[in-house]
């Protein structure tokens, strides 16, 4: 492997304002924030003992991307990854270049955005059991992996720990309004169906993704986090989707697949990945890197 992977960081200059499942986020100054990316993996909503080598950068590197390309549909918290730019402590840092991204702060909304233009993982699994996915009725008798005919709003709880649950958008309309909703369903929609559009035409079936919202300091709704990555996203090969199937896949449901076959129980703690499946994980990233941006890494 061409690069040491990065399971946890350390910047004693700087205060560590939270350690996600992935992203460390410590604070800048009043104003803005830095999230620094690391190769760890969850799944199941677990963290894995294996991280992945480079993950942190393709999630840093392709949320870039996006934000600098979705900027008209809605404003986001992206500042800068230019290294020479970020904090001094960062740039003293062994390791930090290429997954480092000054943000400006908001106040995150408790909610997950996401849209789902393909039936599949927990989406599949509500319609087989009720026929609906957060409150959507879906015709009758689709596949697995069904393209669907209008792309769904279908949020899910933010949870810290444990596992995220789906929601109606009746719920979170209790929790943020009716104004704050309805923008959070559109945006999300024009979001996601911008993307997928773009992605088609490199090769890429963007099958469901996640976003996340906020308000900064000025009380303006932005996009914040990530940005349509393999850690938020399900990509699939455009020339080998065949509806009635799970998909060959260049985010983590490579990692998901393979937990599968090892009778976890998927609490914690979670088993060690070999290193051929880490090693294959951090292929596909990269290769979802490269057919989106047209760029090596």
């Amino acid at each position: 492997m061409t690069a040491a992977a990065l399971s946890h960081t350390s910047l004693p200059e700087l205060e560590l304002l939270k350690r996600g499942k992935v992203r460390d986020v410590y604070t800048v100054d009043a104003d803005h924030l830095l999230i620094v990316a690391t190769d760890r993996i969850s799944a199941f909503d677990c963290i894995l003992p294996t991280a992945i080598a480079r993950k942190g950068e393709v999630l840093t590197s392709l949320s870039r991307f996006w934000f600098e390309r979705l900027r008209d549909i809605v404003p986001n918290h992206f500042v800068s990854t230019d290294f020479e730019s970020l904090p001094a402590a960062v740039q003293h840092a062994p390791g930090f270049e290429k997954r480092s991204m000054l943000v400006t702060r908001a106040e995150v909304f408790p909610v997950e955005c996401v849209v789902r233009g393909y039936l599949v993982g927990s989406g599949w699994k509500d319609y087989l059991r009720t026929g609906e996915v957060c409150g959507h009725k879906l015709p009758e008798q689709l596949l697995e992996s069904a393209e669907l005919k209008e792309p769904i709003f279908t949020p899910s709880t933010k949870a810290e720990e444990g596992h995220d649950e789906n929601i109606t958008e009746a719920q979170v309309r209790d929790l943020l309004g009716l104004e704050t909703t309805d923008y959070l369903r559109e945006t999300s929609i024009r979001l996601y169906n911008e993307a997928r559009e773009y992605a088609r035409q490199r090769g890429i079936i963007i099958a469901d993704t996640k976003f996340e919202f906020g308000r900064d300091q000025d009380g303006k709704i932005i996009l914040v986090d990530e940005a349509l990555t393999p850690d938020s996203s399900r990509f699939w090969p455009a020339e080998t989707y065949i509806p009635g199937r799970s998909q060959p896949s260049f985010d983590k449901q490579f990692v998901r697949d393979y937990l599968e076959t090892v009778g976890w129980d998927k609490k914690p703690p979670a088993p060690q990945l070999p290193g051929e499946v880490a090693s294959a994980t951090t292929e596909r990233y990269l290769e979802a890197y490269r057919l989106l941006t047209g760029e090596e890494l």
